[in-house]
């Protein structure tokens, strides 16, 4: 059986020093997010999280994405004013730093935010046709895919807007991004996915991951299919301040143990982390790894 790994989905909590941005602003510097990134790698580690993500600390999850991208820019929102091309490397250059600060055992996760995403929280200026957005952003992301996965132990696709419906072309997405990626790779849906699980276990990903602890109920749906996916368990609320006590998060993996017996391989908030106090995230990380190692001895 594959050892039960505690992980996280993606963001972490990190508060930018406005008097560096000033003086880097005036000194006309370029802005360095390298100690940003290692306090979030540092608490992810302190707290006992196994696979790590650089805590996509540089900017919100859509935006990181497209202010790289040829034919995006960004205003209040990302608009779409050319065609959407790869502009070269995005992540590339915090994954590497994330390497060489980690302990050779911890493992990095390289975050993607998914292309029918991508293009549902974009204003088309260009287009006029939203299939064709989706897939141009699936096909610049697959560049940044190719060369991510030389430095990292797994690739994380997130698709939120996947739990308001796939479209048709959904399963074709995912594919561009992983057809002939040698790295495992997982598929972050939150929300209410009870209606696409099937949808779901057609993709081609190694691991599916969703939020469990905020719908306790998709432990009931699932449990009417063969699941053929590794599972990542979402176990604490990214949406909520409460802090869920360890006892609190075992008694909820053993609820997913019974019904993803041991095709559970990763424990994990139910999303990335970015909207809580850091102090929080923290403990609740801190909380799901005692737990994990309560049931698993992971």
């Amino acid at each position: 059986m594959e050892k039960v790994k505690p992980t996280v989905i993606g963001s972490y909590p990190t508060v930018i020093d406005n008097m560096d941005l000033m003086n880097l602003y005036f000194n006309q510097e370029d802005f360095s997010w390298d100690k940003y990134i290692k306090s979030a790698v540092e608490d992810m580690i302190e707290s006992g999280i196994e696979m790590i993500s650089d805590g996509q600390t540089r900017d919100p999850f859509v935006n990181i994405f497209t202010r790289r991208l040829k034919g995006c820019r960004i205003r209040d929102r990302t608009e779409i004013i050319d065609k959407i091309q790869y502009n070269g490397p995005i992540t590339i250059d915090d994954q590497k730093y994330v390497r060489s600060i980690i302990p050779k055992d911890i493992q990095l996760i390289g975050l993607i935010t998914g292309p029918y995403t991508l293009m549902k929280s974009s204003v088309d200026l260009f287009y006029k046709n939203e299939d064709n957005i989706a897939y141009d952003f699936a096909y610049a992301l697959k560049n940044e895919i190719q060369i991510l996965q030389s430095y990292v132990d797994m690739i994380s696709i997130d698709e939120p807007y996947f739990s308001m419906g796939i479209p048709e072309y959904g399963k074709d997405l995912i594919q561009i991004l992983t057809n002939e990626i040698r790295c495992p790779t997982r598929l972050h849906v939150c929300g209410d996915i009870s209606k696409i699980i099937p949808d779901l276990l057609d993709m081609p990903v190694d691991t599916l991951s969703h939020e469990f602890k905020a719908s306790p109920k998709l432990f009931d749906v699932f449990k009417h299919y063969d699941i053929t996916k590794n599972i990542c368990l979402g176990c604490v609320q990214s949406d909520n301040v409460r802090i869920e006590s360890v006892g609190e998060i075992i008694e909820h993996i053993k609820k997913g143990i019974d019904v993803f017996n041991d095709k559970i391989t990763q424990i994990a908030p139910d999303c990335g982390q970015r909207m809580l106090p850091r102090d929080v995230a923290f403990q609740k990380l801190k909380n799901l790894v005692n737990a994990g190692e309560e049931i698993y001895g992971c």
